[in-house]
């Protein structure tokens, strides 16, 4: 016979096993050595925080997972044109369901401020920046420099700006900006530079990266969850709800209505083109193809976090890879939004429950699954080594035709490049060894300066 004890811990077991290959606990990349670092508007060499970068912890019961995370990417953040401050720690503490359900009452809406949150525990937006047009005064209000709009906080404004075309000057390399610190993505967390139609030139006096390379042949990783704790995927999956069928770009569904004027709002204009404002975009169905996603940008598919299938958001792209409305999540949610005392961003600012269970990271690099890029080879003055998105750090060594290692670097957790510059290294054949603590790989370059 069994005994009780002996049935508790065979059952306490199983769910821990059960658990632990739930992707809202094991996909956050959990850090507790790699601070932050940022640019500031004039220098090009970034300066090093002491703050840590992603996620110091998670945490779960049978229920709920706690994430807490300082909201410091590992990439590098800034500058913010025209805006001087910098990203700063918010130390939060995150919840999510280990079973998300769907919302089948009244839609929530999402919100200015957190909707969710990346794998490396930076704040995701949605699409509005809290500025607006005011019918009364046939002006923008709303935000830093303009009058608050009728009516107070959280009234509802029939054109509401949207950040990504109005703020684009703002964003840095990793097209993201703080809000009070608050660092956060609106959009589609890739570098600006690696877009096919690139809309800006930050990155090319201060390079970052982000964290993750868009990559048409490949489906695109899990990069966060929302705040009804659904995946949020990059901008690729399968065609086919049932993970069948090629490796396509996931569509919005919204398109810009076909206006010139703008009730109670300014004319369409070079200086309020269409798309300046939310209520630019209609939402058209697609009902023969799988590949546009519906109302809250998402859709049910399989993925290979999910091979049972599951409800996932897309951060979608237009076919040059620049940021589509509505970018990631919204304006509704699909889910059922978690709540917090006190507060409603799914932030916990009490203590975590006693009786959680730790879970430790064991992330790994697949040199066999994983692109990595080169570029340029032959090279002059330096060599980008670039990954789709890397989970642990990467040692990266640039060595001779002696077997001579000459330089090293890194490509870091929750980050995709590492550049070694040349200028000092004779011209020559050389080799890029790419490295974990379990194995390694090399590709060949050539310096030709």
């Amino acid at each position: 016979m069994i005994q009780k004890n002996t049935l508790l811990g065979m059952l306490l077991l199983g769910f821990s096993m059960f658990a632990q290959t739930n992707p809202v606990i094991t996909k956050w990349l959990q850090n507790t050595t790699i601070t932050g670092r940022h640019y500031v508007s004039g220098n090009a060499t970034p300066i090093i925080d002491a703050t840590l970068a992603n996620v110091q912890s998670v945490q779960y019961n049978s229920t709920t997972v706690y994430v807490t995370a300082t909201g410091i990417p590992a990439y590098i953040t800034g500058p913010f044109q025209g805006n001087p401050s910098i990203a700063t720690a918010q130390n939060k503490i995150f919840k999510f369901s280990l079973n998300p359900t769907q919302n089948t009452g009244t839609l929530s809406a999402t919100t200015g401020g957190n909707i969710g949150v990346f794998k490396n525990g930076v704040a995701l937006f949605d699409y509005r920046d809290g500025v607006a047009w005011s019918s009364t005064t046939n002006a923008l209000c709303g935000g830093p420099g303009n009058p608050a709009c009728t009516g107070g906080p959280g009234t509802t404004q029939a054109w509401n700006r949207d950040a990504i075309p109005a703020e684009m000057g703002g964003f840095d390399c990793s097209k993201a900006h703080p809000a009070n610190g608050n660092y956060h993505h609106h959009q589609n967390p890739s570098a600006f530079n690696l877009d096919i139609n690139v809309l800006s030139t930050i990155c090319t006096t201060y390079p970052s990266d982000g964290l993750y390379v868009i990559d048409p042949s490949v489906h695109s990783p899990l990069i966060g969850f929302a705040y009804d704790s659904f995946p949020i995927y990059g901008a690729y999956a399968y065609t086919n709800t049932n993970g069948t069928g090629a490796i396509t770009r996931m569509k919005s569904s919204y398109q810009l209505r076909t206006i010139t004027t703008r009730t109670s709002g300014p004319a369409v204009s070079t200086t309020y083109p269409l798309g300046y404002f939310r209520e630019d975009y209609e939402f058209i169905s697609h009902p023969t193809d799988p590949s546009y996603l519906d109302v809250h940008n998402g859709r049910f598919c399989i993925t290979p976090e999910y091979p049972n299938g599951i409800y996932c958001y897309f951060a979608t792209v237009d076919a040059i890879h620049n940021s589509a409305y509505p970018y990631v999540v919204g304006p509704t949610f699909y889910g059922t939004v978690c709540t917090s005392t006190p507060g409603s961003d799914c932030s916990v600012v009490t203590a975590i429950p006693t009786g959680t269970t730790t879970y430790l990271a064991n992330n790994t690099f697949d040199f066999n699954e994983t692109k990595v890029t080169i570029a340029p080879n032959p090279a002059q003055d330096f060599i980008a080594i670039q990954s789709q998105m890397v989970e642990n750090n990467l040692k990266v060594e640039l060595i001779d035709g002696l077997g001579k290692v000459v330089k090293t670097s890194q490509i870091l957790q929750g980050s995709t490049l590492s550049i070694i510059e040349t200028d000092t290294i004779y011209n020559g054949l050389y080799f890029i060894r790419i490295s974990n603590e379990k194995e390694s790989k090399s590709y060949k370059v050539i310096i030709d300066k």
